[in-house]
């Protein structure tokens, strides 16, 4: 991914600390930060839908690189002011960017999928990875993928591995179905009858350590109901990746039974990565 990390700017304080965010993860991926505030129309302006408008939101821009400098150093800043409504312009710079950086409500429960907030938009509409900073990561935590379906592992898994890399971090699996046994792929073990899903698993995490020898992975395959074993292993993790299984009519990912929860409960960050 070569792309920069595009994030939205509102001048909120929870803006600022998303901005934080997307600021380190921009300097991890070797990547630019494109800091984007979008303003609504001006009085007797001409409905472009993208184009700039400079004399709108430069303080805002301002305080937010100052933020962002002082969490990355050494990334590289672009700022921009657009018009219009800032779902769909953040949809539409995502087609470009590694990643879209947007804040959560900082609320557990329904509200934090309203379809009118911003993630709420994003999670229908967004191109490529959607990093939806929510909750208190545990820094030291490992980055942990959640495994449901084999539509939804290779873009999330490689997503996965990629930033357990860039981290410095563990990588945990976590099969979310219900499970008699825990065990390692790959490892020893007693195994029981494997189904197709368990073999793409495994041939998909094979794959994946053998391209990233730097990470330690640990497959879990817990028992209990997924909803409360997944919030769970969130709270002691640095960053939870969830694939989106399947396209919408928007263009975007469909959220199922696992990518809500993630959002809405999950108390660390989550990334929705399209499959």
């Amino acid at each position: 991914m070569s792309g920069p990390v595009v994030v939205g700017v509102d001048g909120s304080r929870s803006s600022l600390a998303v901005v934080e965010v997307a600021a380190q993860q921009a300097e991890r991926l070797g990547v630019g930060l494109e800091l984007m505030q979008v303003v609504g129309w001006p009085s007797g302006g001409a409905r472009s839908g993208g184009a700039s408008w400079d004399a709108a939101g430069t303080g805002a821009l301002a305080e937010a690189e100052r933020r962002a400098l002082s969490a990355a150093p050494g990334v590289r800043i672009s700022r921009e002011v657009l018009v219009g409504e800032p779902g769909n312009l953040l949809a539409a710079e995502s087609h470009r960017a590694s990643l879209t950086v947007v804040g959560s409500n900082g609320t557990r429960g329904h509200s934090a999928l309203r379809d009118n907030s911003l993630a709420g938009c994003l999670t229908a509409r967004a191109s490529g990875p959607l990093l939806v900073v929510r909750g208190r990561p545990d820094p030291a935590g490992p980055v942990l993928l959640a495994v449901h379906g084999t539509s939804t592992l290779r873009e999330a898994a490689e997503f996965a591995f990629a930033e357990a890399s860039l981290r410095a971090a563990d990588l945990v699996a976590l099969h979310l179905r219900h499970a008699v046994a825990t065990r390692p792929y790959g490892g020893s073990g007693t195994a029981g009858p494997e189904d197709d899903e368990d073999f793409a698993l495994a041939e998909t995490l094979s794959e994946l350590r053998e391209r990233y020898p730097d990470v330690t992975l640990r497959c879990r395959r817990p028992q209990g109901r997924s909803r409360r074993v997944l919030v769970e292993a969130g709270g002691d993790s640095q960053l939870l990746v969830v694939g989106v299984r399947g396209r919408s009519r928007f263009g975007g990912g469909l959220l199922g039974p696992v990518g809500r929860t993630a959002l809405r409960e999950a108390d660390c960050p989550v990334v929705l990565v399209p499959c």
